[in-house]
């Protein structure tokens, strides 16, 4: 088991009670899993943001499939991007609209890069991207 380091903070009373009450609405049981939670998820994004590392995460689509070639421009790039998409769940939300998951993995900069091609194909009505790490190196 790694050394516990432990350390003081000043901060604000307000801003203390709020973050004790958004913790106590996420469900933790104490401030120091809190913080840790904020430290390694700000980690992660500094990770994925400078391209270089392995990542994971979804891309997220909602569009209409009456789109005009839409769902064809959508398979091609996924069949462009297959080395980097591991797998996709596509669900009818009615009758004219789907939803479609990406998971995806490598480098931030490529998984990025496919989602704002996917997500700004006409069409789509709205994206996002989740990323993360592969966790290899969090404790």
């Amino acid at each position: 088991m790694s050394e516990i380091t432990r350390f003081g903070i000043s901060i604000d009373n307000r801003l203390f009670k709020r973050f004790d009450q958004l913790i106590a609405q996420k469900g933790y049981t104490n401030r120091s899993e809190a913080i840790r939670d904020l430290i390694r998820d700000s980690l992660v994004q500094a990770e994925w943001e400078a391209g270089a590392q392995e990542t994971i995460g979804t891309i997220t689509i909602v569009y209409s499939h009456h789109t005009r070639e839409l769902s064809e421009v959508l398979d091609h790039l996924q069949h462009q991007y297959y080395r980097s998409i591991i797998s996709t769940t596509h669900i009818h939300l009615d009758e004219h609209n789907c939803l479609e998951v990406l998971i995806v993995r490598g480098k931030g900069e490529e998984i990025k890069k496919i989602s704002d091609r996917l997500i700004g194909t006409r069409g789509v009505k709205h994206g996002k991207l989740s990323l993360t790490t592969t966790g290899k190196d969090l404790k």
